[in-house]
């Protein structure tokens, strides 16, 4: 058995209140035998190097944690700030194989945009990793889903040009599921003929069409993904609130 957690939506701005949330979260996930901590994106608000300062403090943890970025991130500062490497605009792209699995974690962010596209070098990127592992129980990783979640708020910034990643991931069976956030609600259903699971936020609750309210709850408890796969290929997905 193989037992990770995923969370999403961090937003850190260097204030209380969101940290608050996101040490509740951490504390959780913490004390919790895992194997691996997944963040699928926007890690900090606007993308300042104060900000990634304060995620690398706040988002630590005993187990591995696997990071992409999200369209409140900004490649350059996240590069310096999470990965100690030079200023670059360039696609975060990185592969991870954790006892046996591996996470490919791919870069859906558009600077300076709402919106989600993976781009040439992205969908290049993730056929090569993939072809590389055929026999690897493997996770493919962003931050913006890549349909409609009947969420006008979401779908208007969703990732578009998904019949690209359709044809990649339908190319290799050994993906167990896509896993995404951005939608700051705890979603299932399927893409490409696998398992798409979006992580509920850890700063907000988005509010479905018809629920009273303005866009997000920030009142109600953050949220997070205990995914369990197990040894004969199941995957196992529980949502819970903190």
């Amino acid at each position: 058995m193989f037992l990770f957690a995923q969370l999403s939506d961090t937003h850190l701005d260097g204030g209380d209140h969101r940290l608050e949330r996101a040490a509740r979260v951490m504390a959780r996930v913490n004390d919790v035998p895992l194997d691996a901590v997944l963040i699928t994106g926007d890690i900090v608000e606007d993308g300042e190097p104060a900000q990634y300062r304060q995620a690398r403090k706040e988002l630590r943890s005993p187990y591995p944690v696997l990071m992409c970025p999200g369209n409140h991130d900004a490649r350059g500062p996240y590069r310096e700030g999470l990965l100690d490497e030079p200023f670059d605009d360039g696609p975060i792209n990185r592969a991870h194989k954790v006892s046996g699995v591996v996470f490919l974690m791919c870069d859906s962010t558009v600077p300076g945009k709402g919106r989600g596209f993976l781009d040439d070098e992205t969908i290049g990127w993730l056929d090569r990793q993939l072809a590389a592992e055929p026999d690897a129980p493997t996770f493919v990783c962003f931050h913006h889903p890549p349909v409609t979640l009947n969420i006008p708020f979401v779908d208007r910034i969703r990732q578009f040009g998904e019949e690209r990643l359709a044809e990649t991931v339908a190319r290799h069976p050994q993906i167990v599921a896509v896993l995404c956030g951005h939608a700051h609600t705890a979603t299932a259903t399927t893409f490409a003929g696998r398992p798409l699971l979006v992580a509920p936020g850890v700063v907000s609750t988005l509010r479905l069409p018809g629920e009273e309210g303005g866009v997000a709850d920030y009142d109600a408890p953050p949220g997070l993904t205990f995914h369990v796969l197990h040894d004969d290929g199941l995957l196992t997905t529980h949502y819970r609130t903190v």
